[in-house]
């Protein structure tokens, strides 16, 4: 099986190769068997960056996760600066063994996205959605006449959020929009008018542009 890597940690994925691979060789002057711990370091690096390909449902009734991992919550909340109409949120929270490629939950027109700086608490942690450095992507679904919300949000050891895309970018299902480094949070807000049913349950482990998150009218 071939190891598909993200280009969004090319840089990182450049500097931790030649870090633990040349800390493996000067240990293997040692003993050969040390050198197993950096590469071992190594193996994990590169899997943090991989990049699986999904298979994206069909249908524009459907909301697929936005990232891989644990659904931790699903709550309403009323409309707010950030939130055009009152919504359900998924809280979705990825472990540094998860794949952390975010994904659009849906086709649609980026309206925006906006970058807010802030702490770095533990991603589980139930404030870390208004006091951690997150980005917002907003995208309007024409056919719906709605928009929904994707919120990336650093985690207490995750330092980067990385936006792929910009206002009026035209998205498809399971498009790759980006990515959050080492340990983090990714959250969907649905409007509550647009909302049918969602699919998942706290507790439920999803795949980023493969599970299907809700079902809209």
């Amino acid at each position: 099986m071939i190891l598909l890597l993200t280009a969004y940690g090319r840089k990182e994925i450049a500097l931790f190769s030649l870090f633990w691979t040349a800390l493996a060789a000067g240990l293997w002057q040692l003993h050969p068997a040390a050198a197993l711990i950096p590469l071992a370091a190594l193996v994990f690096t590169l899997s943090f960056f991989r990049d699986p390909t999904r298979r994206v449902p069909v249908g524009p009734e459907t909301l697929v996760a936005p990232a891989d991992g644990r659904v931790t919550d699903i709550a309403d909340f009323p409309a707010g600066e950030h939130l055009p109409e009152p919504s359900v949120r998924v809280g979705i929270f990825l472990s540094v063994f998860d794949v952390h490629v975010n994904r659009t939950p849906c086709a649609g027109v980026v309206k925006s996205t906006k970058y807010t700086p802030g702490d770095y608490l533990d991603a589980r942690h139930p404030d870390c959605a208004r006091r951690n450095e997150r980005n917002d992507i907003l995208i309007e679904r024409a056919p719906a006449g709605d928009r929904v919300l994707v919120r990336q949000i650093s985690g207490a050891i995750a330092r980067r959020i990385v936006c792929a895309c910009r206002e009026n970018d035209v998205l498809e299902k399971g498009q790759r929009v980006g990515m959050i480094k080492f340990g983090s949070r990714t959250e969907l807000y649905v409007p509550s008018r647009s909302l049918a049913e969602v699919m998942v349950k706290v507790g439920d482990r999803v795949k980023g542009g493969e599970t299907v998150i809700a079902r809209t009218r």
